[in-house]
């Protein structure tokens, strides 16, 4: 298997991102929302200039690298009250059980830990089990569950589950 590099991800890997981030909605999704909410979520939240914007705002993104290619990537940034937010995971489905989400979260644990943040926080969909059970597997319990409208008349139905870190 070729050697996985974690990362910060750079300003031009932007547009890379979107189309993994695409690729793995449009597989992993379906028969959890609609195909008509993976689009409109996918619209709202991945576009070019928005993670150029959250890059330029200090927001932590981080590039799983098979050579030079992009395979999975997270985000983070803070939170009030010594919490971090994870707040994207995500890895090619043709790479996933590989490590590359462990990985991603000890990196981004190893980052908070360094800015003295207590807590990660995290949203995960409460029919993605597979996504679930990897987060039970780090450390992370559910804490509660949020219901929240985006609009359009599509929901959020999620779990927030967190991992203490000090």
């Amino acid at each position: 298997m070729t050697e996985i590099e974690i990362r910060p991800l750079q300003l031009d890997q932007a547009e890379a991102l979107v189309e993994l981030a695409g690729r793995i909605w449009r597989t992993s999704y379906p028969g959890i929302i609609t195909p008509a909410q993976i689009e409109y979520m996918l619209a709202r939240r991945y576009k070019p200039g928005l993670v150029k914007q959250l890059l330029a705002r200090g927001d932590l993104w981080l590039a799983a690298m098979a050579g030079d290619e992009l395979v999975g990537f997270a985000h983070g940034h803070p939170l009030q009250d010594g919490d971090y937010k994870l707040d994207k995971l995500y890895v090619d489905p043709d790479w996933q059980r590989h490590g590359i989400g462990g990985r991603l979260i000890a990196e981004v644990t190893r980052r908070a830990l360094s800015h003295d943040y207590n807590r990660l926080l995290l949203r995960v969909n409460r029919k993605n089990q597979p996504a679930i059970d990897a987060y039970l597997k780090h450390g992370f319990t559910v804490a509660t569950i949020i219901m929240e409208d985006i609009g359009e008349g599509y929901v959020m139905d999620d779990y927030v589950m967190t991992k203490e870190l000090a």
